[in-house]
């Protein structure tokens, strides 16, 4: 299926956040030419009088990842396709603060549910944006009905020990890209960029996708003159990060997880270091879930933005159904 000429048919919009917004683009080093401060930026699709599904992104993708899944869900629901902070056109974090994304993202969740009083949300989530919507189903269990994780069962799981080997790494890196000024982050061709996009998603991603992830993945450099693009995401997301779980604590959120919940995961889909957790957690999960739904699709870990025909009516069906 050919997805090149797919059209948005969504609005975008801008939540305020104490740092910047969600959903605006800025780059360390020029943020006073090309940041609008304070928000978290998104794509509103569907109806606006509606409370929305909270769609999440994966770890350095953004809102588009969804741009061809959505319009094969229902017309009648609305979605919020979010940029996390310091993705897409998302403001990024001041010099300083260091991105914990599993736990930044479930903050930011809270923020938005907060901000427009929504009750009984239902999550969608892709590689990190699952993880999210796992970590605020298990800690607001009250506040949610369900959650639909791609290609994801949980926050990564590390062997403590490699959690305690990373810290040093992680800090002295994030150090290293704080202080790059904006003559030193690369620039390059529209060609050159997907091409890197393409070829850093080792066979993840098509070119197609790669394109539609670039369209707010990346940015004019220069003041827009001449083909010269840089990537809007923040070049600190590029750390390891700091906060990653052992598998105890990952078993003891998914026991306080009691929404309903469907889990579709790519074949071969994403590698992970310990694949047998998976369906640990799973099992994990059916024992206090009022509903689990798990699906294996062939298809690599953007299955969601590769192929979302192939995935499509499991989540029309799940979202159809009444809550239980």
């Amino acid at each position: 299926m050919d997805h090149a000429d797919t059209e948005p048919l969504s609005e975008e919009i801008k939540i305020p956040m104490p740092w910047g917004h969600v959903s605006e683009s800025c780059i360390i080093g020029y943020q006073d030419a090309v940041c609008d401060v304070n928000i978290v930026a998104g794509k509103w699709w569907g109806p606006r009088g509606k409370q929305p599904v909270i769609v999440i992104h994966g770890w350095q993708d953004n809102a588009g990842s969804f741009d061809t899944l959505i319009p094969l869900l229902p017309a009648d629901i609305a979605f919020l396709c979010l940029d996390l902070p310091g993705h897409g056109l998302s403001s990024h974090y001041p010099a300083g603060q260091f991105y914990y994304i599993f736990w930044d993202g479930l903050t930011v969740v809270r923020r938005i549910v907060e901000h427009f009083k929504w009750k009984n949300i239902t999550i969608m989530g892709h590689s990190l944006g699952g993880a999210i919507g796992f970590l605020y189903a298990a800690t607001f269990p009250n506040d949610i009905d369900k959650l639909i994780s791609l290609d994801i069962i949980s926050p990564a799981v590390r062997e403590v020990q490699k959690i305690v080997n990373l810290t040093g790494e992680s800090i002295d890196k994030f150090l290293k890209y704080e202080h790059l000024t904006s003559d030193s982050i690369p620039c390059y061709s529209y060609d050159e960029m997907i091409d890197l996009v393409f070829d850093a998603y080792r066979g993840s991603l098509t070119r197609t996708s790669s394109e539609i992830l670039m369209k707010r993945g990346m940015s004019p450099a220069h003041g827009g003159e001449g083909d010269s693009y840089h990537f809007s995401r923040d070049v600190r997301l590029k750390v390891p990060g700091l906060g990653f779980l052992s598998i105890d604590i990952v078993l003891e959120y998914a026991s306080k997880i009691t929404c309903e919940v469907l889990n579709i995961k790519g074949i071969p889909g994403m590698r992970f270091d310990r694949p047998e957790y998976y369906h640990l957690v799973l099992d994990k999960m059916r024992e206090s879930a009022s509903k689990l739904e798990f699906y294996e699709v062939e298809g690599t870990h953007h299955l969601h933005l590769n192929n979302p025909e192939r995935i499509c009516h499991y989540i029309n069906d799940f979202l159809k159904r009444q809550t239980t």
